[in-house]
């Protein structure tokens, strides 16, 4: 299974680079991205094209898991990875009414303080996808994970969102150890 990655990094005064890049080891090579002059994030208007090329990039038959980060985490993008038929781990905020097909409505932080470890068949917002949600919240560690996921959580699988900090490292390299993309 390939392992791609979408973030989004300020690259200059007033600049963020939307990107998806593709895991390699414990790095990651940019695949695709697009730099706009913004003061804040890239809404799923700006994900959707790029994503969609990717997609038109990628031979049939591999397999792809998408990770990304809780400001990713919309039905939008959900649905998408579905229509794609792609595997995805993506990181939700705490806050976000997950509805349950049975009719009940909870969040990811009311779950964690229940001590549940996942969500099973839930919905992101009334009419959002099915969805599958492992929690973990490492002692220690100040936020808990709240991951969206395709398949029956499992320890294993919630830590499959791990994966995407190789785009971390390539930003950092990016910036200021090497390219100095910032100073361009």
């Amino acid at each position: 299974t390939a392992i791609l990655m979408l973030d989004q990094s300020k690259i200059g005064k007033g600049f963020e680079c939307l990107m998806i890049s593709l895991r390699v080891g414990e790095r990651a090579i940019p695949v695709a991205w697009r730099v706009k002059e913004t003061k804040g994030e890239m809404g799923y208007d700006e994900q959707e094209p790029l994503l969609k090329e990717v997609y038109n990039l990628i031979p049939k038959g591999i397999k792809i898991m998408l990770a990304a980060d809780r400001f990713y985490g919309t039905a939008a993008l959900i649905f998408l990875c579905q229509q794609f038929g792609w595997q995805y781990r993506i990181r939700l905020k705490g806050n976000l009414n997950l509805f349950h097909e049975e009719g009940g409505v909870m969040n990811a932080q009311e779950a964690k303080k229940l001590g549940l470890d996942k969500l099973e068949n839930v919905r992101l917002g009334e009419k959002g996808p099915l969805i599958q949600v492992g929690l973990l919240h490492v002692a220690g560690h100040p936020e808990a994970w709240y991951i969206a996921m395709d398949t029956q959580p499992t320890l294993g699988r919630i830590l499959d969102y791990g994966l995407r900090w190789g785009i971390e490292a390539l930003f950092s390299d990016l910036k200021t150890r090497g390219f100095s993309v910032t100073k361009t």
